[in-house]
């Protein structure tokens, strides 16, 4: 389970981003603060594996509470460093540089959608997941783990709907083994031209993996299964 604290000044958006974190699985909710000093002493009380992070807070901006943090965990040689990922509504590319220097996991620009933030909370899972396993790292660990953007973060191309990439997204975390473009359109009430065209593109951009099954006769029929 990962622990998660979330830090913005207004009450009913931090309300609202536990609710987002809450409705993603492996993923809980172990404190919410509405201050610099506040998310400070949160984060040495209960540790969190990540802290969800504004940076217009009433006391400190957010990248001075990042710096803090970080200093707070390099003086604690038995505590772990938490991810840090800002959700926030500044947008000037100097924040963004300092919260990247600072050590910021990821950066989330306001106004943004629950799907968009519970995208990343699983590209945080998937990352702990891989460097939890590796010893030694390939350069393909490294790149995943140090890519600018997670699978499926990309905009959708044109001809493709958001709702419906998430009705097949849905469908493949169903089906962990894998399934085929047939038997995705028949569990997500598809089109199998449709359901084909949206399992194909989450191959390309690296949501999915591709198999093939070959049976007696014919085309080896493509299987996909869910990455991450």
């Amino acid at each position: 389970m990962t622990t998660v604290l979330v830090v913005d000044d207004d009450f009913m958006v931090a309300k609202l981003h536990c609710r987002y974190v809450s409705a993603v699985p492996g993923f809980t909710v172990a404190g919410v603060a509405h201050s610099g000093a506040d998310a400070l002493r949160a984060a040495d009380r209960i540790r969190p594996d990540l802290v969800l992070l504004d940076i217009y807070l009433p006391d400190m901006d957010g990248i001075g509470v990042l710096r803090a943090l970080r200093a707070a965990e390099a003086r604690d040689a038995d505590r772990q460093p938490a991810d840090v990922l800002f959700i926030t509504a500044a947008r000037d590319a100097g924040t963004v540089r300092a919260a990247l220097r600072a050590g910021a996991l990821h950066y989330l620009i306001k106004p943004f959608s629950q799907a968009a933030l519970q995208e990343q909370l699983r590209h945080v899972a998937s990352l702990r997941t891989r460097l939890a396993s590796l010893d030694e790292a390939r350069q393909e660990d490294v790149d995943q783990i140090f890519g600018t953007r997670p699978p499926g973060s990309r905009e959708l191309p044109k001809g493709l709907a958001a709702h419906t990439a998430d009705l097949v997204d849905r469908v493949l975390r169903a089906h962990p083994q894998g399934l085929s473009a047939s038997e995705c359109a028949e569990a997500g009430s598809l089109s199998r031209v449709s359901a084909r065209r949206y399992l194909e593109y989450f191959a390309e951009t690296g949501r999915a993996e591709v198999t093939l099954r070959y049976g007696g006769t014919g085309r080896p029929e493509r299987r996909y299964r869910r990455l991450g």
